[in-house]
């Protein structure tokens, strides 16, 4: 029995034989999160969970350009801008349970990438068991140069992934997620972002719905030829990452590898001073949090904070809207940050 939705929804859900279908269906914003989008799976996944006919569950996107290209980020500052912070309140509240959710679910969930996913896109694949990605897939996290944080769970669970590297890192989960730096499919193997790559989306999911998960990857899956370019500045990202303060990352920064430090410099110049020091701040506070669900509960308080600030609304003026990319941030520097903000944002 299939059962499906309406083609101009946001997000189709159907049935096919055991597999529950959530297929991200907004192609013209790259299938940014809007809040329908987010009820639409978050009630997927909660009747899918409770339902013995359904084995596993799969996220995708039909468009080859983008799984999803994170939040909807130009909704969330038109309504701030209109007096309407609630409603965005209320948005990210629902991102985040979905996001807790979909950690918790007991069934398989499979989100199968092609193309970019960035921000919220990560919210909705990185937490379940499966992030199976083709070669055209590419991951980053932008949300420094728009004025906002790592938040949806990423700074949670970044820094418990291990991928084929075999170990996980909480410094190389701050090095991509602060600096933006964009992983392709080799790194997300390596560094545990992928738990497979295969060569073609369509064929993997017709495989996991007729065979099921685990039999569909130990068929299509494979190792990339290429080494993960992570792999050749780990040394760098672990010696200047591994600090607790934002302080101490810039100061061994300066005696790090010249290359490493000037590419790094690069990644961090369109940065957001607050959103650096407070993503910083979370990944040290969800370092200490084993509860997916709690961290999560920090990221909302947080999120008030940050975008209770100017930054975010010049962020995405200048990054989205006019793309002018010359945000004028306060402070402009990192040593000027109110760290006593942040602390009281995340409870500390």
């Amino acid at each position: 029995m299939t059962e499906t939705v309406e083609s101009t929804a946001p997000v189709l859900t159907s049935v096919r034989q055991r597999t529950g279908l959530l297929v991200l269906n907004r192609p013209k914003a790259l299938n940014s999160l809007d809040p329908e989008m987010i009820e639409i799976i978050g009630q997927a996944v909660r009747t899918w969970e409770n339902d013995d006919a359904i084995d596993q569950i799969v996220i995708y996107s039909t468009n080859p350009k983008a799984f999803c290209a994170g939040g909807d980020v130009r909704y969330a500052r038109d309504n701030i801008l209109n007096g309407n912070a609630e409603l965005v309140d209320d948005f990210f509240r629902s991102e985040y349970t979905v996001n807790g959710e979909l950690a918790q679910c007991t069934k398989p969930v499979v989100a199968i990438i092609n193309g970019v996913v960035m921000g919220g896109g990560l919210g909705i694949s990185l937490h379940g068991s499966h992030r199976v990605v083709t070669e055209n897939a590419f991951a980053s996290m932008p949300e420094m140069a728009i004025g906002y944080f790592t938040d949806v769970g990423v700074a949670h669970t970044a820094q418990r992934m291990v991928g084929t590297r075999g170990q996980a890192s909480e410094a190389l989960a701050k090095y991509w997620a602060i600096t933006g730096y964009r992983m392709y499919a080799a790194d997300m193997l390596w560094s545990g972002l992928a738990t497979h790559v295969v060569k073609d989306a369509d064929e993997i999911l017709e495989a996991i719905i007729a065979d099921g998960v685990d039999a569909a990857l130990d068929k299509h899956s494979y190792v990339p030829e290429e080494p993960a370019p992570l792999a050749d500045i780990i040394e760098h990202i672990e010696s200047t990452f591994n600090h607790a303060t934002w302080p101490e990352i810039q100061e061994a920064l300066k005696s790090a590898d010249k290359d490493f430090a000037q590419s790094t410099a690069g990644y961090l110049a369109a940065a957001c001073p607050t959103s650096v020091v407070a993503s910083n701040e979370l990944f040290e506070s969800h370092a200490k949090e084993d509860d997916i669900v709690e961290a999560l509960k920090r990221e909302e308080s947080l999120g008030r904070y940050i975008r209770s600030r100017e930054d975010f609304v010049e962020g995405v003026r200048a990054v989205l809207i006019e793309k002018t990319k010359d945000a004028a941030f306060s402070p402009a520097d990192t040593a000027s940050v109110d760290l006593a903000g942040i602390h009281k944002a995340l409870e500390l």
